[in-house]
Formats: C-alpha cells, sequence, structure tokens
C-alpha cells in the first residue's frame, strides 16, 4: 500500500476530467429524471420534499493502461501499484494502448520482457486486452530482422495483431499502427509512407463496425495517435476516421506512444484521447500538464460516456487504515527530538556557540527512516551538522551530538537556528512519508544588563495567525504543579471561533482560551479540564485583562479584575512537554493551531493564589519574588522575547510576529 504524497492526491482532484464532449458526441438528448411518486426512499418520517432516486440505467467501468516502456526498470513497479490501483477499482476490463515490453531486441531478450510484463498483469483480478506497440513488435539485433520482426512472438503470447469484441452492449476494437512495410519489412512511426493500415486491416475494421453497428457505444484502441499530424503525416487516417465517423456510434479513441496526456475533438462527434504513461519514461515531470504516471478510468452508460485520469497510487484502500495501523503512524508522528543536555548561550552581542546533545526515542512498533538537516533559514550560524540520514528500528534510541556557532557581523539579522526533521514510517507494506518538522534548538542568553528593560516603549504583541505566535519551550518554563495565577491583557480584533490566547494544552496543563468571544480559563486536574468561563463576550477592539486562578481547590476567572466565574477543583496539574504559545494552542507536535486574532500584553504567570479578592489590574507590571514569568513585549533580542522576571525565560517570535505600540 504506497500511499500517495500530497502532490499527487492534488493532483487526482485536478486531473479527473468529465468529457462532456463525448457525453454529447454520438448520442444527444436529455435523461428523463422524473419519477413515479411511489417511486421514493423508504423512511419513517414525514417531510415535506421527496428525495428523488438514482436513475436505474445500465452502467460499467472499464480501465486504460498508458506506455509502459522507455523509462527506467522501476516502471515495473507503477506497474504493480497501476496493478493494485485496479483491482481496488473494480473495473469490468482493463485495456491497453501498447508498448507493453521494452523490445528494440532478439528473441530471448523479448521473451524475458514479455513474461516480466504478463506475470505484472495476471495479477488483476479482471481481464485485460492488449494493443500492440511499436516496442512490442520492433526488432533490433545481428543479422536481417525476421519477416514481421517481432510480429508471430507478440501474437503467439499476446494476441492478435487486431481484433475486436463486445462487453454490456458497448464494441472494443483493437487496431495495428505498426504494420510498416510488409515487402521491405521496414517498421518506422516517423515516416509517412509507413503509416498505412493495409487493407486487410481495414476490411477487419469495416466488418467489426458492421458487427457492432446496434451497440450503444464502440470504443477505438491503437499505439500511435495519427490524427496529431507530424511524422503520421502521409497514412490513410483520414480513411479510418471517416469509416469511424460513418459508423455513427463510435464514442472515443485511445492511443499512447507520446508520453503525456492530450485530448484532440471532438471531431465528427468522436473524443481522442491520448494517455501519459504507467511506468513508461516522463520528459518532465509536470503532473498538472498531463506527464504523469495514470490509468483511465471509462464510465459507460448508455446515453453517455466519462472519462477520468487517476495517477498510479492515488486509489487508497480504506480497509488498510485499522486502529491498530493509526496507533502505529500516531506513534510515528510523536517521535520528536528529546534535549539530553545544550550548552548554546548567545550574548547580548550577538556571538554565540556551544554543543547540543538530543535523544530521540523510536516508541513504534516499526523501523523509522529519519532524515535530520540543518535549516539554510538560519544562516547566520554554523553546525557541524551535515545532512545526517538513519534508520531507527522499534524500541530503538539514536543521540545525535551537534555544534553550533554564531559570529555577530555587521547588519547581520539574528535568528533562531533550527533542525528540519523528515520521517518515513515503514510500514508492513508501505512506506508512508510523515509531515516534516521544523524544531528550534534552544538558544540559552547570557545574563541581562539589569537596566535592560528601562526606558523601552510599550509594545505589545499582534497576533494574525499562527506564524505570528510567541512559543516558548516546556524546559524554559519552571512552573509547579501546585496553586498557580496566569494573567494577560487582552484586546481582541475580532471573536469569532475557538481562539486561544495563552495556552499549553493537549489533554493536560493550562489555558485561556476565547470561544466564540466568551474567555475561559481551563485547568487539567485529576484527568479532566476543570474550566471556569466567563457569561459576557469580550469587545473588540478594546483591552481586558484577564486573570485565571488555581488556589488547590478551585479554578476561578477575573475579567478587568472581577471574579466572574469560579468552578471546583482540586490535585496537581497534569503536566506536558509541549510549549507554551502567546496567541496560539500548541498541536500534538507543538505546532501552533487555534491562532487569536488581536492583541496581547503583559503576560504573567506567578506562582501561588495572587488574588483572592476583587482587584484592580494594572496596566504594566512589575515582577515579584513569585513571578514566574512576565512579558512585556517591548524589548527583543533578535527573534527573541525577553522575560522581566528572575527565572530569565527567553521566547520565540513567530516569523510573522510583530510588537506593536500598545496605544
Amino acid at each position: 500500500m504506497n500511499r500517495p504524497s500530497l502532490l499527487q492526491r492534488l493532483a487526482a482532484s485536478l486531473l479527473i476530467v468529465a468529457s462532456a464532449h463525448c457525453q454529447a458526441s454520438a448520442h444527444e438528448g436529455a435523461h428523463d429524471h422524473s419519477h413515479d411518486p411511489s417511486d421514493k426512499p423508504f423512511t419513517t418520517r414525514s417531510a415535506s420534499r421527496v428525495l428523488p432516486l438514482a436513475t436505474d440505467e445500465d452502467a460499467f467501468h472499464f480501465v486504460i493502461y498508458g506506455d509502459r516502456t522507455s523509462g527506467v526498470p522501476a516502471g515495473l513497479k507503477v506497474l504493480e501499484q497501476a496493478v493494485v490501483d485496479t483491482n481496488l477499482l473494480d473495473p469490468d476490463l482493463v485495456m491497453t494502448v501498447g508498448d507493453l515490453v521494452q523490445g528494440y531486441n532478439e528473441a530471448p531478450k523479448w521473451m524475458q520482457e514479455m513474461r516480466e510484463y504478463r506475470d505484472i498483469m495476471e495479477k488483476l483480478k479482471m481481464k485485460w486486452f492488449p494493443v500492440a506497440g511499436n516496442h512490442d513488435v520492433y526488432w533490433r539485433g545481428k543479422g536481417e530482422a525476421p519477416q514481421g520482426q517481432h510480429e508471430s512472438n507478440y501474437e503467439e503470447h499476446f494476441g492478435p495483431l487486431w481484433y475486436s469484441f463486445e462487453h454490456k452492449n458497448a464494441g472494443f476494437v483493437v487496431l495495428y499502427s505498426d504494420e510498416g512495410d510488409p515487402v521491405t519489412n521496414e517498421k518506422s512511426f516517423s515516416e509517412g509512407r509507413l503509416q498505412m493500415m493495409s487493407d486487410e486491416q481495414l476490411s477487419f475494421l469495416k466488418q467489426s463496425l458492421e458487427m457492432h453497428k446496434d451497440l450503444d457505444h464502440v470504443f477505438v484502441f491503437l499505439h500511435h495517435p495519427r490524427w496529431i499530424g507530424g511524422g503520421y503525416e502521409g497514412g490513410n487516417w483520414d480513411v479510418v476516421h471517416e469509416m469511424l465517423r460513418e459508423a455513427g456510434n463510435v464514442s472515443a479513441v485511445f492511443a499512447g506512444h507520446i508520453h503525456h496526456m492530450r485530448f484532440d475533438g471532438p471531431k465528427d462527434g468522436i473524443a481522442y484521447y491520448a494517455l501519459a504513461t504507467t511506468g513508461g519514461h516522463l520528459s518532465a515531470d509536470i503532473p498538472g500538464a498531463g506527464y504523469l504516471h495514470h490509468l483511465n478510468v471509462v464510465t459507460v452508460r448508455p446515453e453517455s460516456v466519462t472519462v477520468a485520469a487517476l495517477p498510479v497510487g492515488a486509489v487508497i484502500d480504506p480497509t488498510d487504515f485499522t486502529p491498530e495501523f493509526l496507533a502505529e503512524v500516531d506513534a510515528a508522528r510523536s517521535i520528536r527530538p528529546k534535549e539530553l543536555s545544550n550548552s548554546v548561550q548567545l550574548g547580548v552581542d550577538g556571538n554565540g556557540s556551544g554543543v547540543v546533545v538530543y535523544e530521540l526515542a523510536n516508541t513504534s512498533p516499526r523501523s523509522i527512516d529519519l532524515t535530520v538537516s540543518f535549516d539554510p533559514a538560519t544562516r547566520d550560524w554554523l553546525t557541524s551538522l551535515d545532512h545526517d540520514h538513519f534508520t531507527i528500528a522499534a524500541g530503538e534510541t539514536k543521540q545525535l551530538k551537534i555544534a553550533f556557532q554564531r559570529n555577530a557581523e555587521t547588519n547581520s539579522v539574528l535568528t533562531i537556528p533550527r533542525l528540519i526533521f523528515t520521517k518515513d514510517y515503514l510500514g508492513e507494506s508501505a512506506r508512508i512519508s510523515l509531515p516534516p518538522t521544523s524544531t528550534p534548538v534552544n538558544v540559552n542568553l547570557a545574563a541581562l544588563p539589569a537596566n535592560f528593560f528601562n526606558g523601552a516603549e510599550n509594545r505589545c504583541l499582534k497576533v494574525s495567525d499562527g506564524h505570528s505566535a510567541v512559543r516558548i519551550e516546556s524546559s524554559e518554563l519552571p512552573l509547579p504543579a501546585g496553586p498557580f495565577t496566569l494573567e494577560a491583557w487582552v484586546n481582541p480584533k475580532q471573536v469569532a471561533g475557538d481562539q486561544a490566547i495563552v495556552a499549553k494544552m493537549h489533554d493536560s496543563e493550562f489555558s485561556f482560551f476565547m470561544k466564540e468571544g466568551v474567555p475561559q480559563f481551563s485547568v487539567h486536574l485529576n484527568g479532566r479540564y476543570v474550566s471556569a468561563r466567563a457569561t459576557d463576550v469580550l469587545s473588540s477592539g478594546r483591552w481586558t485583562h484577564l486573570a485565571g486562578v488555581y488556589d488547590g481547590s478551585e479554578v476561578r476567572l477575573y475579567v478587568d479584575g472581577e471574579m466572574v466565574s469560579s468552578k471546583p477543583g482540586s490535585g496537581k496539574r497534569k503536566l506536558n512537554r509541549l510549549p507554551l504559545y502567546i496567541g496560539a494552542d500548541p498541536g500534538k507536535g507543538g505546532e501552533a493551531t487555534r491562532p487569536f486574532d488581536g492583541k496581547i500584553d503583559e503576560v504573567k504567570i506567578s506562582e501561588g493564589e495572587v488574588y483572592q479578592a476583587n482587584f484592580t489590574p494594572p496596566r504594566k507590571f512589575s515582577p515579584t519574588d513569585e513571578t514566574i514569568m512576565l512579558l512585556h513585549f517591548d524589548r527583543q533580542l533578535g527573534p527573541f522575547l525577553l522575560d522581566h522576571s528572575s527565572s530569565a525565560i527567553h521566547g520565540t517570535l513567530g516569523v510573522n510576529a510583530e510588537l506593536v505600540p500598545s496605544f
């Protein structure tokens, strides 16, 4: 089960081609979707509107494969995946458009390639039908080519060079577009004189069309799209097309060879399709422009035909997503580096250096392929890390020792060094690429001057999305598990939805949240959240002070110094290793989610119960002995937001974060 990438899934959505041309081709006229009043769904509910049932008409599906050849040997893997996809789609039958084997060789090698192809195709649960292409019949070797080159080998092991059959009131006609010159034994698809279909084959076509004249649809398959001109000029496709037109019920013609998707038509009511590849060589990797490995799914109804192109690998078996499998993937996603030691220190002058040791523990039951690289956006730092790739077996751990150095230069922009972790989950039958994570390196700041915050302009944090929040690592926040107080000034721009003001949640810890404009303070105690909620909506464009207190026996919320809610709750707060966000909520992987929209100022966390009764909140706080963290948002050092408490915490400003005047 190969999981499609994000690009393949987008391509599956973008490349589904609803062929209205084909629907309007040979059979024009509208369906009558009206129903007898008694023909309606059964229900025990009385309703004023009756739901019409689906149109009852015969329909079936078939799949078409593109070229398999001229590519790398891995093309066989693409074909194998196409077979898996097709068995999930479960069409009535599978058609091809030729170039099944690499060919251009002598019989022994041709036979080997034929067996490889057939062994794969025989895994289809439905019947499949070959079409001969140039790779299938062109001979190359020592001496003179046998008459017909590989035609006899093809017919012995694949089937007739041209044939037709019926299925569910539809006709299928396979033509051969590499007859060449039987007198000289020449074959080429680039000389007009060799693009002729013989009288014998034209007679076959005439007989087939006559046999299928009463069918709803006729579909024609060949390898070379001779209708596109170029090297095909000089042949007799005009004669073939006229025969198809006169038949009156030929709905579509399918070919390959050019290795990119192309639609010509409708021409005289006939839709002309060229497929790209199903394992063959691609001159470019541009799925949106039709350069991709794909299969076509054709839906046939009495009065319409619809063609859809699906990238190979885009069909997913929903039965694979068992609880056990999902749990394995979740365990793999949760793998993140644990910092064992860190000596990286940054001075106020911008110079820094040190070594960090990380541990990666694979708690999932499967091996994980992991690549660690240095984020090139943090170019002002040097690192000993190259582009390390390794596999961590289930239950194993891996340690990484990485040195960092920064030399301050004039006009250099101070950034936070970041590591990019790319993980592949190695499942029982699939390699699944998990989303890469970017992890900032914890940088310890040297001691700040005592007057660092004096005379600073009053500023606040402006939050507009998850990338403008402030992140504080869990290891930076020395908050005990007992009573504590959380405070902040907030000024929402808009109040709709769930917005995290200050949060360190995920089935644990605490937060200030605003739900449809109503603030609440939540603490996770004894296995559940205890939440004190206000009743009034915060005013947009207005500063409001929020204070949340957990005193060991209850959780209280104060708005502008007035207690508006209290809930009983006791026990120790459940801790986590996720970051604290100002302006967002941490997701399972530590990413910023559910961002606030507005301004935040003066965020303060204190140990113990700061408020026991109503109070008048100051617009600017001062640190006390109980202060664990105090962020004024007035001073920064590069991307670091500095803390005005004895903890000397530093937050990391998001890439879109702005510090703007408070008033």
